[in-house]
């Protein structure tokens, strides 16, 4: 896949992080050296002083959106600019990230490859959710992950899991994670879970803390479904570390492959796994 045409860009910006303001300005230069123009969001442009333009407009009418952050920032837009279909490159404004890979001493020479062709789009999976409470569904969308998990460090969970309608597990424990292979090197590695490459169509079933040994991270294809229950207590569903959801005592959380997934700018030359040695030190003597 590729970029129809490279003439528009928006930005998001790091929130709560006015002193990004100088980095931003430095950048948005280097795009408009180039002719390709920039716009913001209203609400980042607030923080930093600057005019914007409301978050919809701004995702019809760009060739493809940036994040200026971190990880955090990138996975907070690539979930709310969900079905705009529009690749997004995340800058790195701290340390390398497993998503934000672009650092601020590349951007100019990446913009230049850039107009060149020379680049990729990655098409990640992402997890659609509908939380089926008594009188009401809500839906929302997970690029990372989604955790299931205790209100207050007093409790255990119980957890009740079906895939395609068929109960297969209760997960007793400090809570459940069900990740994404872009998710994999997140809260889910803590938990125990496996390492998968980004582009694997798969969900990762990782329990937090199990109060038996015998419970183990589970990988299940996409073509499954995959529904979970508290029977006893409420709970909370947290999106990507960012949103929460309350589940009362037998909602039902169904969670699925969403139709559409995350496409993703990276340089040509990225690789996933180098990305891993530098994050996790593999190799290191």
């Amino acid at each position: 896949m590729m970029l129809k045409q490279i003439k528009k860009a928006g930005f998001i910006l790091k929130p709560n992080s006015p002193e990004i303001r100088d980095t931003y300005i430095g950048i948005k230069k280097l795009f408009n050296k180039r002719g390709i123009e920039v716009v913001l969001d209203n609400r980042s442009a607030s923080m930093i002083s600057k005019s914007g333009i409301k978050f919809k407009k701004m995702c019809k009418e760009v060739d493809f959106l940036v994040s200026l952050g971190g990880d955090g920032t990138l996975l907070s837009l690539v979930r709310r600019s969900y079905g705009y279909d529009k690749p997004v490159l995340g800058i790195n404004a701290g340390n390398l990230g497993f998503l934000a890979d672009v650092k601020l001493d590349e951007v100019d020479e990446f913009l230049d490859n850039l107009l060149k062709g020379n680049y990729r789009i990655d098409d990640r999976m992402m997890m659609s959710a509908k939380l089926h409470k008594a009188n009401y569904t809500e839906q929302f969308y997970a690029f990372n992950d989604i955790v299931i998990t205790r209100p207050t460090i007093s409790k255990m969970v119980k957890i009740d899991a079906y895939i395609d309608e068929e109960n297969f597990n209760t997960y007793r424990g400090d809570g459940l994670i069900v990740s994404t292979p872009t998710g994999s090197t997140a809260y889910s590695l803590a938990s125990g879970g496996p390492v998968m490459y980004p582009l694997t169509k798969a969900f990762i079933l990782s329990p937090i803390s199990p109060h038996s040994l015998t419970q183990r991270p589970l990988v299940v294809p996409t073509d499954f479904r995959i529904e979970l229950i508290s029977p006893q207590d409420r709970v909370i569903a947290m999106v990507d570390g960012q949103d929460d959801y309350i589940m009362e005592v037998n909602d039902r959380l169904e969670i699925t492959i969403a139709s559409m997934g995350a496409k993703l700018l990276h340089k040509k030359e990225s690789n996933y796994f180098s990305v891993l040695r530098e994050k996790l030190f593999w190799g290191d003597r």
